[in-house]
């Protein structure tokens, strides 16, 4: 197994940050659902996103969920994490058989756009403890998965954010980098901090290029703060260079995060018991057993007729 995934959070005077690593997350996601170049691609931006707002949430045990629904070919996809840095998810369609047509042409829609995502939304749930879990919506104007969720924050969540979301393929078609950084204005904070932060990225090189040039975390949280206009060299006491930064910041928490699955035997069992004996019978009559598959891990389950005794 390679280096673990790691994110980093922190706060300034007119923002909060998330970066992160999510490599070695996106490539046991690709394994475990088979998954070709475009939607390891997208799939591997969505569970990044999803693993910061994990990190946002308030309680322990809370669970954030994250569903685009596009009528593209890689339009179904779900994400899920926890504050504990727990990711998992699964893609809905894995086949591209939408993406071209009978004449080998991909598809477009009548923007000119290839249609990957398409048309539809997103969806984000926020399970805290309360009697009714958050729910949030954006329509899928956008076909970057970082533009769909900057597009979430400000129209259902009133906050100004800058996303940037990034998978790095070998030529093999291979999980070579991932990783992703949001960045969240504070509330009374200033526009302009916003308006000079995008400057600077078009400025600097993609997350998935700063972490194949060994930039950690820290230092492109560093690179992200740093005051470009500045530009006379500054030296402290000890004559080493003195970084100028836009305003000061602090990393709170640096953590690891996994793809993890917590599906159980006994969570089916559960599961199978709402169909009622009825039609458990008659499947058991026909197959001779039940089997289930976890959408977001692969694991099979195999249920025979003694697993149910008792149950009802």
């Amino acid at each position: 197994m390679g280096k673990k995934s790691e994110l980093i959070r922190g706060t300034s005077k007119c923002a909060r940050f998330f970066v992160c690593d999510t490599t070695q997350v996106v490539k046991e996601a690709q394994n475990i659902h088979r998954l070709d170049a475009i939607a390891t691609v997208n799939f591997g931006k969505l569970l990044t996103a999803a693993a910061m707002m994990g990190k946002d949430l308030k309680v322990a045990d809370g669970l954030i969920s994250v569903e685009i629904s596009g009528d593209g070919a890689y339009g179904k996809m779900v994400a899920t994490a926890n504050m504990k840095g727990h990711v998992k998810g699964y893609v809905g369609n894995t086949s591209n058989a939408k993406l071209v047509d009978k004449d080998g042409n991909f598809v477009r829609d009548e923007k000119g756009r290839i249609k990957l995502i398409g048309d539809g939304i997103m969806q984000v749930r926020k399970d805290i403890g309360l009697k009714m879990p958050f729910s949030g919506m954006v329509a899928l104007e956008n076909q970057d998965i970082a533009d769909i969720v900057a597009s979430y924050f400000l129209q259902s969540e009133q906050i100004k954010s800058v996303v940037a979301l990034g998978v790095k393929l070998n030529e093999d078609g291979t999980v070579n980098r991932a990783g992703g950084y949001l960045i969240q204005l504070l509330p009374g904070a200033e526009d302009d901090f916003i308006d000079k932060l995008e400057d600077k990225l078009r400025k600097i090189r993609s997350i998935t290029e700063l972490l194949n040039g060994g930039f950690s975390l820290e230092r492109i949280v560093e690179l992200l703060y740093e005051d470009i206009s500045v530009f006379e060299e500054t030296e402290d006491v000890d004559g080493n260079h003195k970084k100028k930064y836009v305003e000061n910041f602090e990393i709170l928490e640096k953590s690891e995060i996994e793809y993890k699955c917590n599906c159980s035997r006994e969570t089916f069992l559960k599961g199978l018991i709402t169909l009622g004996k009825e039609q458990i019978d008659e499947i058991l009559k026909e197959q001779g057993k039940i089997e289930v598959e976890c959408h977001f891990c692969g694991k099979k389950h195999q249920f025979e007729k003694k697993d149910f005794e008792g149950a009802f």
